[in-house]
């Protein structure tokens, strides 16, 4: 029976589990992504939240100090990550699956931060798009329209086009 009992015990004793994460945390941090088993990433997504969260206040720095003890852990953490996730309140991590292992079936996961920068490349793509639109009643000119987003609000943008005829 699981009566009182916190949290995936992943087979491992109680140093083995610590050390686990620490390491787990530490190749997320170092590597912006990593690549692991599922109930390893679910065990450990509360505890990255939790770490994030105490190393935005400045007085629970020294928490996030002694459970990662690496000096460029510390400091990518601080002048990296930190102010790319100073918005967000909650939930730092995504866990996409991956599929199965090969060898022994366990579900792949891939846990990445959740960055505010991904939004805005995303709007960068959509600024510089170009759609080309063949007409279908047999006339051989083609148009181009070019998509500029222009802010008129910071709410709302509204798209203004130009078309252009390409011979």
């Amino acid at each position: 029976m699981r009566h009182k009992v916190y949290g995936k015990h992943l087979s491992r004793d109680k140093d083995q589990r610590t050390a686990l994460f620490r390491s787990l945390v530490r190749s997320l941090i170092l590597e912006e992504t990593i690549k692991t088993t599922a109930p390893k990433a679910k065990a450990v997504k509360g505890l990255i939240d939790k770490i994030i969260t105490q190393a935005k206040s400045p007085t629970a720095k020294r928490l996030v100090s002694q459970f990662l003890t690496h000096k460029n852990v510390n400091e990518k953490l601080t002048k990296e990550i930190l102010p790319r996730l100073k918005s967000r309140t909650s939930g730092y991590t995504s866990m996409v699956r991956l599929g199965p292992r090969m060898g022994d079936g366990a579900m792949m996961v891939k846990v990445s931060w959740i960055l505010d920068e991904v939004k805005e490349k995303a709007t960068k793509a959509t600024e510089d798009a170009k759609v080309t639109i063949r007409p279908s009643s047999g006339s051989k000119e083609a148009k181009v329209i070019e998509a500029e987003v222009v802010e008129e609000k910071p709410a709302k943008k509204a798209v203004k086009e130009k078309e252009s005829k390409k011979s």
